[in-house]
């Protein structure tokens, strides 16, 4: 309901629409592992890689995931060969899923050298990431179509601490029927009501940056959209949602989920924030859904339609379709 927002822009953009899915995984698979944002600590890798083996997975590890850019720690690699990687992974067909190691920061770095035209001719694959992956989900959805997953990594602790993190990610990848109902008990009513779009987002701080950018989404009219974010002061949350409203990024937006903001201050303060930024656009806003940065990190996928229901009762997510085929 635009009209109720004083920030509305006349250019949001056509509404969304459902992106192409990717099969989903059998026992036996080959995964990829790429690592496009920073390095990875080799033994909390190793242990994520366990967890595959143990789930049936064939997990490879490519050629730049081990080790650290040699002027810059911060990345995993040069922004060519992390590109390189990801390219590399999701074009070859022997590998039926592409999971991110961790996040980080250096994923928009690297998104512009990615082989997108070949990704495309390839076909939608499964990928899974969250955080700084935030980018390439985006790039993801508006340059190849493709739908994607918003969820845990092999090389982050809290797939490694937490069974209901990892279940989530697991049921997802193998039996999406299952997994049509998203949202922990935790999940509550922000501002009533029920909405109807396609799913998008992560991290908000990565898609305000993403904001201005020669391939970014125009808008979010159609959508349901995640938000989530890590170790950013009250004022810093209060200007990334400033921006996305004056950008008029949220325009036409049907729902708004919220996830975990870890170190972000204290919450009670924090959710004055969200209302406040978030509550004059007139659409239901879901608080503590159960994904991001928090002690459990549900996997949501992101590119097709859903059913967000902002009850003070029981606050849900529901797919209209398995995010996997």
């Amino acid at each position: 309901m635009t009209g109720l927002n004083p920030h509305a822009h006349p250019a949001a953009g056509p509404d969304l629409r459902p992106l192409a899915r990717a099969r989903r995984l059998r026992p036996g698979d080959r995964v990829a592992i790429v690592a496009p944002s920073g390095p990875v600590p080799d033994d909390v890798l190793d242990e994520g890689l366990g967890v595959l083996r143990g789930w049936d997975l064939l997990p490879v590890v490519m050629p730049h995931v081990r080790g650290s850019h040699r002027r810059f720690g911060y990345l995993s690699a040069t922004d060519e060969q992390r590109a390189a990687d990801l390219t590399q992974a999701w074009c070859d067909p022997s590998y039926a899923a592409v999971f991110c190691a961790r996040g980080g920061y250096g994923a928009q770095r690297m998104t512009d050298l990615v082989d997108w035209a070949a990704i495309r001719a390839a076909g939608p694959k499964v990928f899974a990431g969250y955080s700084d992956i935030t980018a390439l989900h985006e790039a993801i959805a508006v340059r190849a179509g493709f739908a994607t997953l918003h969820g845990p990594m092999p090389g982050a602790m809290t797939f490694l601490k937490d069974e209901a993190t990892r279940e989530s990610l697991r049921a997802t990848l193998f039996e999406p029927e299952s997994r049509l109902t998203l949202g922990l008990p935790t999940a509550r009513a922000l501002v009533p009501g029920r909405g109807r779009g396609i799913t998008l987002g992560g991290c908000a701080s990565i898609l305000a940056a993403d904001l201005g950018t020669r391939h970014a989404r125009p808008g979010t009219g159609g959508g349901l959209l995640l938000l989530e974010d890590v170790g950013e002061d009250d004022y810093r949350i209060d200007r990334i949602l400033t921006q996305l409203l004056r950008a008029g990024w949220l325009d036409g937006a049907t729902g708004i989920a919220l996830g975990s903001w870890a170190e972000c201050g204290p919450y009670d303060h924090l959710r004055e924030i969200l209302r406040d930024r978030l509550g004059g656009l007139g659409i239901p806003v879901v608080e503590e859904l159960g994904f991001g940065h928090g002690p459990t990190n549900l996997t949501i996928p992101l590119g097709v339609p859903a059913t967000l229901s902002a009850d003070p009762e029981a606050s849900t997510l529901t797919l209209d379709t398995p995010a996997l085929l």
